[in-house]
């Protein structure tokens, strides 16, 4: 099932047909797939060039680290997310590897990270679901997570499945129009508030 975003200004149709189901087909992501995948968040900026981020990934052929996996996952996410063939977690250092300094801009470039691994996704015709709700501390726990390291998102991997396999509430929202807020609430120009003039048309 595709889902294009209806964009305010032309954009690039990987960016419009990026989105997050929670219906997955049951079809194994191949492994070269899912190298290209990483290796699209390898080439991610990063302050520094620091690269702070690391994945745990498990897919469901791997039957103890993915039951491992959906094991972190509150229950509402874990309902739907045990039909994708691979789950991950997306995971960034918090200290500079030269000098353990702080990185505040970690979990940004991490983000980064992982948008590009998004759009290699949908570059190949899968999906990546990304969810806050998981536990990060059970997760630190299983996974041995080092302490300079935090768990900031949870993701789902897979080809889209079939709307109707999921709960009726579930589905109403796989089926629901995709809605952003519009370009003049959030670009704004000289101070906080002023909407960027090359907004007008």
């Amino acid at each position: 099932m595709l889902k294009p975003a209806p964009v305010e200004s032309p954009v690039h149709n990987l960016i419009r047909e990026r989105w997050s189901p929670r219906a997955f087909a049951d079809k194994p992501v191949p492994a070269d797939v899912l190298r290209s995948l990483f290796e699209a968040a390898r080439w991610a900026p990063s302050s520094n060039n620091e690269q702070p981020w690391a994945y745990l990934v498990a897919a469901k052929a791997d039957e103890e680290n993915y039951a491992k996996t959906l094991g972190v996952l509150v229950e509402f996410n874990a309902n739907w997310a045990k039909s994708a063939p691979v789950l991950a977690l997306a995971v960034a250092r918090l200290t500079f590897s030269k000098n353990n300094a702080p990185n505040r801009n970690a979990p940004y470039d991490l983000g980064a990270a992982t948008a590009l691994l998004s759009v290699e996704a949908t570059a190949r015709g899968l999906f990546v679901h990304q969810m806050a709700g998981f536990d990060p501390q059970k997760a630190r726990q299983v996974f041995e997570i080092p302490t300079d390291w935090d768990a900031f998102a949870a993701l789902a991997i897979g080809h889209p499945g079939d709307a109707e396999s999921l709960p009726q509430p579930l589905k109403d929202r796989e089926l629901a129009p995709r809605v952003r807020k519009p370009l003049s609430e959030f670009v704004m120009s000289g101070h906080w508030g002023h909407t960027a003039s090359f907004l007008s048309k």
